[in-house]
């Protein structure tokens, strides 16, 4: 059976809107789209490059597939360890409204998402990996179907944009399974899904 990870990049305030390019995402009036341009560096580099080199398949909302989708098929040097991987391997597009994806190797799903992405990851041997896709990734955790999150969290606030950890998400708790910082500040942290959260007091003992 396969493993579903989830690679994001957030904000300190926890904001995932377009990371990548002024463009890549406007809904809502955002104007501060390409936030990780001044943050990249040879650290950060390196985990993409390691992050791309455990990938068997690709999971992927329909807006952040059609962002792929314009820009990866057009860099065609075969030693681009992102380039490569993106355009030969399957990609699986979670949509109810894609019916002709024109990116080779692109299956859409369209059927219910936890069925659909449980049988995913049943016939996948390795890592099927998200990136971005902030509304599929929060329906697959209120599912519990992803396994492993990897957080980029850049040093910036910007104040508005939609965050991954939005009020209604079901309560889950992970375990801490390792991380860095870049020399640019880029805390890397990855967590395995643990379950639910527990509970305590920090209360007096009776005899205080």
């Amino acid at each position: 059976m396969g493993k579903l990870t989830l690679t994001q990049f957030v904000t300190l305030d926890g904001v995932y809107q377009a990371p990548g390019g002024p463009e890549e995402d406007r809904r809502n009036g955002f104007e501060h789209g390409g936030w990780t341009f001044p943050y990249a560096d040879e650290d950060f580099g390196r985990f993409v490059d390691e992050n791309f080199g455990r990938v068997d398949a690709f999971l992927l909302g329909r807006r952040t597939y059609e962002i792929f989708a314009g820009y990866w098929p057009k860099v065609t040097d075969p030693a681009n360890p992102v380039a490569s991987k993106l355009n030969s391997l399957p990609k699986y597009v979670a949509s109810s409204t894609l019916t002709q994806p024109e990116w080779s190797n692109t299956t859409v799903l369209a059927g219910d998402l936890e069925k659909e992405v449980a049988d995913l990851k049943e016939r996948t041997e390795g890592e099927v990996q998200i990136h971005g896709s902030g509304a599929l990734a929060q329906s697959l955790l209120a599912l519990d179907l992803i396994d492993t999150v990897h957080l980029l969290t850049f040093p910036v606030v910007l104040g508005s944009g939609f965050r991954l950890f939005a009020r209604g998400l079901v309560p889950t708790a992970f375990r801490h399974a390792g991380g860095s910082v870049t020399s640019r500040g880029v805390s890397i942290q990855t967590y395995d899904l643990e379950g639910r959260p527990t509970y305590g007091s920090f209360d007096l003992p009776e005899d205080a």
